[in-house]
């Protein structure tokens, strides 16, 4: 498991051009399932990259070219550093309004007296 990299680590990735996102990839060629006949069961046309420095894997079968297959990777390898890098916003602590807090009270104290009327009347 990759240890989790801050957003502008990966936006620093995400700079990079498409020949040295390819040097950092492990490439893996293989048979595509599916539809396709003979052409798919014999030629290894299928592409799975996993960029090593941050562990993003992909795989691209849409096109009967290895060389397309691999551009599509490594497209989809950008997209997702993109994704990656953009900065979480900024949360901020907030309190709960004195109009909310009475809400939330009166509601609980109506719930309480149906309740009470559910009980059963006790005989004198």
């Amino acid at each position: 498991m990759k240890a989790l990299l801050s957003y502008r680590e990966y936006a620093r990735y995400a700079r990079q051009d498409a020949e040295h996102i390819a040097a950092d990839c492990r490439i893996e060629c293989f048979h595509a399932s599916g539809p396709g006949g003979q052409g798919v069961n014999t030629s290894d046309t299928a592409v799975r990259m996993c960029h090593l420095p941050t562990g993003i894997a992909v795989t691209s079968r849409d096109s009967r070219s290895q060389f397309q297959n691999r551009a599509h990777c490594i497209e989809k390898i950008r997209a997702e550093l993109r994704r990656r890098s953009i900065p979480p916003k900024q949360r901020h602590a907030t309190r709960p309004t004195k109009a909310s807090i009475q809400r939330r009270l009166d509601s609980k104290k109506r719930r309480s007296r149906v309740k009470t009327m559910r009980r059963r009347v006790e005989e004198d």
